[in-house]
């Protein structure tokens, strides 16, 4: 394909994009495919000579999307939003043909700085304190990195390092396996399992913290298991607060958690992956009080602020605390301006090497939507999450179960956890709309996340009545049951 023929096909794919995401909602939300649906549609080889764009082309159709889940249709209430808009999507298309791969500042000066300043942008949305960002000589900033599990994974290799050369520094006789031995983490146990996962990949034991009636924790609960903890002999040094719990979009109280982190020389981590984009709305921003006790503070405008996948935005107080952890310097790497103080490697703030110009998306949909255009989109899917929450109240069949803050419903009928799974089910072999479960203690719960940037009122209705209906066929069949019982 030469440059003509991409002219010529770019503006075809540029349609085809449109157009599915125009008619989106014509689409089944969840496929009609088994596991191993794709393989015998394809030939077992690549093929030895070179195909048209043509036939490339019309198997999207009959290969790909039947086995599509339309994250992006008005349909889909499942897990949370996955962020896409048009401006988005034309800055990914512009970083693709850049194609730079950005781990030095010498690697592409543009990458790097856009980066920065993008970040800093971002951190003046949301009122983060003057500490978190890089500003012209500040000593902290801010990252994009892939995901919320590797922001969580990099603060607590970070943590992990600075606790033991402190350690080392007060008993230089324990060696780092000691000292390994007797680290303890510490998250909430309605916290994602990828914080889990970061304590099995640093090699360090975790420890849940438990929550109260709200699914929150609260100060006296660290506390507790912090004393507990310190009386036999381990080292707490790292815990993640959860803003906008997976389960059911809880706080942890961070002005309670904060002051005991910073006493105790623990890193507090906040994971604020799905909310920290509702925090650029004054009447929301109170949910990150608590915030300047942090180390490092993460959310994903991939989640939901029209950013497509991916980019995730992670700030910590010190740099050198990333830096310090994870800096190598093999000679063809450096650059001659890596030691004047005035530039940034971001190699040194991740796991991989290699980074994409991600903060390209950050600045076309900042400008092209501005504040006010992303504050109306959070704000609708808001108020749309409390015109189901009232549909749900006013069927006295049906219970809530936990505050509604932001976008996300729980509900569930009252009755057995089998019960609700059997509406689930029914719900999703139905596949007009697509929910995910949680539990909160024992409750089996359904989730409503409201996702698409299209979704409207209509579709919420339309998902209510929907799942009401089920709900009415379900009971009569489990009364008939239990009549032949």
């Amino acid at each position: 394909m030469d440059a003509a023929e991409f002219r010529k096909r770019g503006k075809e794919m540029v349609d085809y994009v449109a157009d599915y995401l125009e008619k989106i909602d014509k689409r089944q939300v969840f496929p009609d495919v088994e596991p191993g649906y794709l393989r015998p549609l394809i030939p077992d080889c690549a093929p030895q000579d070179p195909e048209s764009f043509e036939d490339v082309f019309k198997d999207i159709e009959k290969i790909i999307m039947p086995g599509v889940t339309h994250w992006h249709s008005p349909y889909f209430f499942a897990y949370f939003p996955a962020a896409s808009s048009f401006p988005a999507l034309l800055a990914d298309m512009l970083c693709g043909g850049i194609g730079c791969v950005g781990f030095s500042w010498a690697a592409s000066p543009a990458c790097t700085e856009l980066e920065t300043v993008m970040l800093d942008w971002l951190g003046k949305m949301i009122n983060l304190p003057e500490e978190f960002l890089a500003g012209k000589d500040g000593q902290g900033g801010g990252v994009i990195q892939g995901s919320a599990s590797e922001a969580t994974l990099i603060s607590l290799l970070a943590a992990r390092t600075k606790t033991i050369r402190r350690v080392q520094s007060e008993n230089p006789e324990l060696t780092e396996a000691d000292i390994m031995g007797r680290l303890v983490a510490y998250a909430s146990d309605q916290a994602h399992s990828s914080v889990e996962r970061a304590a099995l990949i640093g090699g360090v034991k975790i420890k849940n913290v438990s929550s109260d009636d709200k699914f929150t924790v609260c100060g006296s609960a660290l506390k507790k298991v912090l004393d507990e903890d310190k009386a036999s002999g381990l080292i707490p040094f790292f815990f993640c607060a959860t803003l906008g719990t997976t389960p059911c979009c809880s706080f942890d109280r961070l002005l309670e958690l904060g002051p005991i982190c910073n006493k105790e020389n623990i890193w507090m981590h906040i994971d604020a992956a799905y909310a920290g984009s509702a925090f650029i709305c004054p009447e929301f921003r109170h949910l990150l009080n608590g915030v300047e006790f942090a180390d490092s503070f993460n959310f994903n405008p991939h989640k939901w602020l029209l950013v497509n996948f991916d980019c995730s935005a992670m700030w910590v107080k010190k740099r050198s605390d990333l830096i310090g952890a994870f800096k190598l310097e093999p000679l063809y790497l450096q650059h001659h301006h890596q030691e004047s103080g005035l530039v940034t490697d971001y190699r040194h703030w991740q796991i991989p090497l290699g980074r994409r110009f991600r903060s390209l998306k950050l600045w076309f949909v900042l400008r092209m939507y501005g504040v006010t255009g992303l504050q109306e989109h959070i704000r609708k899917h808001v108020r749309l999450s409390h015109q189901f929450e009232h549909l749900v109240l006013q069927d006295e069949r049906f219970e809530i179960c936990a505050e509604v803050v932001l976008g996300l419903v729980c509900f569930r009928l009252k009755g057995s956890n089998e019960l609700n799974k059997a509406l689930l089910k029914s719900i999703n072999e139905a596949k007009k709309i697509h929910l995910v479960p949680c539990y909160l203690r024992e409750k089996f719960v359904l989730r409503f996340a409201v996702c698409s940037r299209t979704v409207e009122s209509t579709h919420v209705k339309f998902a209510w009545q929907h799942i009401s209906q089920l709900a009415t066929d379900l009971l009569q069949t489990w009364e008939h049951d239990d009549h032949q019982q």
